[in-house]
């Protein structure tokens, strides 16, 4: 008999701070009318002054645990997904180990995937359990408004802060089956969304701390549109494909709250109806890795995923990254 490999338990974190788009206004060129025609953001949350990336996972990666019925010293692997770490080193993975109470662990992060790296970490969980019997806590957070520039309008509206959270293990627990996963990256079009400053190719320097080079995030809108549009249709098509489903059998698509636009022309492509994919972005904005576990959580909160329902997750970001996965609940 075939092992039975995801996902035991959900969990969510949204700071409580809310930022609006009439709160945007009050501080660069832009409206509501502006943000919302052209993204479909209405609002987004933002952390606390005294809140880190470490304090999103950890909220998220707690409930999760919880939600699947284990206590941290269940837990035999971490992966956090993120962009943002708490520290430049160690890792974030690390940090969260310690916070939430877990044994010595095998913990780490998977950084530079953009908002594609919950769903590559979720395929790689699925391959830890199947290679180990292990019970795998993956994380996706983002604290972006640290890092972006707050007074370029064209990017400072998109982006908000989350964690999401599942646990990955096997057995009559599993709640949401991984029935497949695919991935992809194309290096050729690294530059078209990036962050350079503080690697080795652009260190962070004291001159570029008086341009504010830390918050130069560069974003070809038009490039990345066409893009995500392509990936995140192609991805879904394809692990439909390797579980011997159809569209046809598909319940819900939660795909990589990117902007309101990307997420309609990816149903088009993918012939859905409108009730069948999943949208939150209007309340958080662009939460990069963290979109796709806050959006499931989410979904299994409202009732809008059944017992038998095939869901499929489909994410792009920098990179360019791609990553789907096919759950049957």
């Amino acid at each position: 008999m075939a092992r039975r490999i995801g996902i035991l338990g959900f969990g969510s974190y949204v700071p409580k701070r809310v930022m609006t788009n009439a709160d945007w206004s009050e501080l660069v060129d832009t409206d509501d009318e502006w943000i919302l025609s052209r993204t479909g953001i209405r609002e987004r949350h933002f952390a606390a002054d005294d809140e880190s990336t470490l304090d999103l996972a950890a909220h998220a990666a707690n409930r999760a645990i919880a939600d699947a019925g284990l206590t941290p010293a269940d837990i035999d692997e971490i992966i956090v997904a993120s962009d943002t770490p708490e520290v430049y080193t160690p890792d974030t993975a690390a940090h969260l180990q310690h916070r939430i109470g877990a044994g010595e662990v095998t913990a780490y992060d998977l950084g530079g995937s953009g908002c594609a790296g919950f769903v590559l970490a979720l395929d790689i969980a699925r391959t830890r359990v199947h290679m180990a019997s292990k019970r795998v806590l993956v994380v996706g957070v983002e604290l972006i408004s640290r890092l972006m520039d707050w007074t370029d309008r064209t990017t400072c509206v998109l982006f908000g802060d989350a964690a999401g959270a599942v646990v990955v293990g096997e057995g009559e627990a599993v709640r949401a089956e991984i029935l497949s996963a695919s991935a992809g990256t194309d290096g050729s079009a690294a530059d078209i969304l990036t962050l350079e400053t503080g690697g080795t190719r652009r260190p962070f320097t004291l001159a570029e701390a008086r341009k504010g080079g830390q918050h130069d995030i560069v974003m070809n809108g038009r490039e990345v549109y066409r893009h995500a549009v392509r990936r995140m249709s192609e991805a879904a098509e394809k692990v439909l494909e390797l579980a011997g489903r159809l569209k046809a059998d598909v319940s819900l698509v939660i795909p990589h709250q990117a902007n309101l636009r990307i997420l309609e022309t990816v149903r088009e492509k993918l012939g859905l109806r409108p009730e069948q994919v999943y949208v939150n972005v209007d309340r958080y904005g662009n939460t990069g890795s963290a979109t796709v576990p806050l959006a499931l959580a989410e979904a299994c909160e409202e009732g809008r995923i059944a017992q038998g329902d095939l869901v499929v997750l489909t994410a792009f970001g920098a990179g360019f990254h791609w990553s789907a996965a096919a759950l049957q609940f």
